[in-house]
């Protein structure tokens, strides 16, 4: 894992395009990176490889006072369900923290059964809905809501979380690189 850089961008879009339809374009992106106030991570193969994506996954939260808003989180398709997305969550909420940030946000698909066991997996809790707030489809988002980021036993929490990240990753083939880079699984034939 590691933040975005301007080199970074033509595949943050690519796989913003892909996930999200385009919700964010180039110019955006680049705002971003530059703002003081955002933090936007990636996770990165190690292995340059044509057969594997230029990025995994992608996080960003903005910090608004005392909160992290979180308002993205997506992992490449080819790459769901190995953990990569709680490696990921985990990261956003390990920055908030070092920023102290006091409490994490998100909105989240009403329908997006998987998104939202990751959230409450993570502690979150539903606090609203906001009708229609998706306009291609009309559908509510969910509002969650995560408490205590600054209080010392959010740390060990931290701790833990990154134990049994790490450990399901492993169990996918994924590890961490010294550098917080992901290796993959080894090719099988």
């Amino acid at each position: 894992m590691q933040p975005v850089t301007i080199t970074d961008l033509a595949a943050v879009v690519a796989l913003d395009h892909q996930r999200l339809g385009g919700m964010w374009g180039l110019e955006s992106y680049r705002r971003e990176i530059d703002s003081p106030n955002s933090e936007l991570w990636i996770l990165l193969p190690t292995v340059a490889d044509p057969e594997t994506p230029a990025l995994i996954g992608l996080g960003c939260f903005w910090a608004i006072l005392e909160e992290a808003h979180i308002t993205l989180l997506m992992i490449h398709p080819d790459y769901h369900r190995q953990g990569l997305g709680q490696l990921l969550l985990w990261q956003l909420l390990a920055q908030a923290t070092r920023r102290g940030q006091e409490r994490a946000t998100l909105e989240v698909r009403a329908s997006n059964g998987g998104a939202i066991a990751l959230y409450e997996k993570f502690g979150f809790t539903q606090i609203g809905r906001r009708k229609g707030y998706y306009p291609e489809t009309g559908e509510d988002a969910l509002i969650f809501w995560l408490q205590g980021l600054h209080q010392p036993e959010f740390a060990l929490k931290l701790d833990l979380w990154k134990a049994q990240v790490t450990q399901h990753i492993a169990h996918h083939g994924w590890q961490l690189s010294p550098f917080a880079a992901l290796i993959p699984p080894p090719f099988s034939t």
